[in-house]
């Protein structure tokens, strides 16, 4: 009878912990990312707060989003009226379509069209230095982009060259065919210009046009045939960096009216010196930082890769946290490969009850 009292309840909560462990193949719970009331979606787009798509549903002018009927059954998300969105993150990045800049001529060196876009945006939108490049795909050409931003402007180019499309390398765009650079940060204007040093008459046959654009660097890997099957009407993905407003956390938290991380469980963070601020859930909590209710509780027990409870244990949900108490006869933090270790038993006391 001893025994018994002693094991029974030992496998009464290992019976709790299979329980609690299957629980986590649950579907984690989904969070409002837009203000209530108003729609999250434009087409296949997520517009979490501060955008949005109608009055009072964006913070301020600057996070407006024009979700417009276009000519197919897809509806097109534009910001700021110029610039068609393909994905918005709340941990600060815009993925934006972005026109490229091209330079063509006919056979006999003649001028056919010289495209040189401009891309504008707000102060709280700036090309990212991280995640895109500066590619210029040809074998004549040379071409400069120009940035603008925090009261400076900077420019920075590169000049492929080749003589035979036999000497272009596929995936290389080391100068032969393709070369690339990195951009500065800090711009929310870029123009990208393009011109020849030969008006392509060497190079005609197989390389009639040049083109050059910032574009996201994963998304654009270069290749010989790029030298012919680009286009002047291309748009490509750039990635874009947000913030709330210029000024530091500090200064922001002095205008409660205005200051965007008052939700509870969120806070304030600069991700770049001298760009404005960003809000984020504090650490245990997830969804929109922007909203008033927005950062909620994350169930660490519900995925198994969120804790390090060890098989011994039984993993506890707390407000932004967890615990892992240890199943009975077993101590510790709970915690870890030896998070719980087994009690000493006293065999005396169970042979003699």
């Amino acid at each position: 009878m001893g025994f018994n009292r002693f094991i029974l309840p030992m496998l009464l909560h290992l019976v709790i912990a299979l329980m609690l462990s299957s629980a986590s193949t649950l579907t984690p719970p989904t969070f409002p990312i837009a203000m209530p009331g108003c729609k999250d979606h434009c087409g296949n787009v997520s517009i979490p707060f501060p955008f949005g798509i109608t009055e009072d549903c964006y913070l301020n002018k600057y996070f407006f989003i024009n979700c417009t009927n276009s000519s197919t059954s897809v509806p097109q998300t534009v910001l700021q009226n110029a610039v068609d969105v393909t994905e918005i993150s709340l941990e600060g990045q815009v993925h934006l379509m972005q026109d490229i800049a091209s330079d063509c001529y006919d056979k006999n060196g003649s001028l056919l069209d010289n495209i040189s876009p401009w891309t504008r945006l707000s102060k709280r939108f700036t090309f990212s230095s991280t995640a895109n490049k500066f590619i210029v795909v040809g074998c004549d050409a040379l071409a400069l982009v120009k940035g603008f931003g925090q009261n400076r402007s900077y420019a920075t180019g590169c000049i492929p060259s080749c003589d035979y499309k036999e000497d272009v390398i596929d995936g290389s765009c080391s100068g032969i065919g393709c070369c690339q650079t990195d951009i500065p940060p800090g711009a929310w204007n870029i123009n990208v210009s393009l011109t020849s040093l030969n008006n392509h008459t060497k190079v005609w046959d197989f390389n009639p046009c040049s083109y050059a654009f910032v574009v996201e660097e994963k998304a654009f890997n270069f290749s010989a045939s790029n030298l012919t099957n680009l286009s002047n009407d291309l748009s490509l993905p750039v990635v874009v960096d947000w913030t709330i407003e210029e000024g530091s956390c500090e200064v922001a938290q002095r205008n409660t009216t205005s200051y965007a991380c008052s939700g509870k469980n969120s806070h304030c963070y600069e991700p770049f010196k001298g760009l404005g601020y960003r809000c984020s859930c504090d650490q245990g909590y997830e969804g929109n930082p922007y909203l008033p209710d927005g950062c909620q509780d994350i169930n660490e027990c519900q995925d198994p890769t969120l804790h390090n409870c060890t098989k011994n244990s039984v993993c506890h949900n707390t407000l932004g946290n967890y615990t892992c108490p240890c199943l009975k006869g077993y101590h510790g933090d709970g915690r870890g490969g030896d998070g719980c270790s087994p009690d000493q038993i006293n065999w005396s006391m169970i042979v003699s009850g």
